[in-house]
């Protein structure tokens, strides 16, 4: 089990990191929508930061909490037009 936890942690993370990079903030600076995708952008990095930490700690499920979290703060943000993102792959479900 702890094994099958330990991939699951390492695909999740490398998820949330790659899924950062290919947003990017979709409304234009300025507006009340551009703020509310740089909360979601904030979040979904600073779940990434705790996940890391979580994992340095040994505590992987911890870690595995974390990256999800931060991958539904960028995966809801897409949905609502927060960002765009690909349409195509494994990263977003928009």
């Amino acid at each position: 089990m702890a094994a099958d936890l330990e991939e699951k942690t390492d695909r999740y993370e490398g998820l949330l990191a790659e899924a950062l990079d290919a947003a990017s903030v979709a409304p234009p600076e300025g507006t009340p929508m551009h703020d509310a995708a740089l909360d979601c952008e904030e979040m979904a990095s600073s779940y990434l930061a705790d996940g890391r930490h979580f994992r340095d700690d040994d505590d992987l499920v911890n870690a595995l909490a974390s990256f999800s979290y931060g991958h539904a703060w960028l995966d809801a943000g897409a949905r609502i037009g927060l960002f765009d993102v690909p349409t195509e792959g494994h990263l977003f479900t928009v």
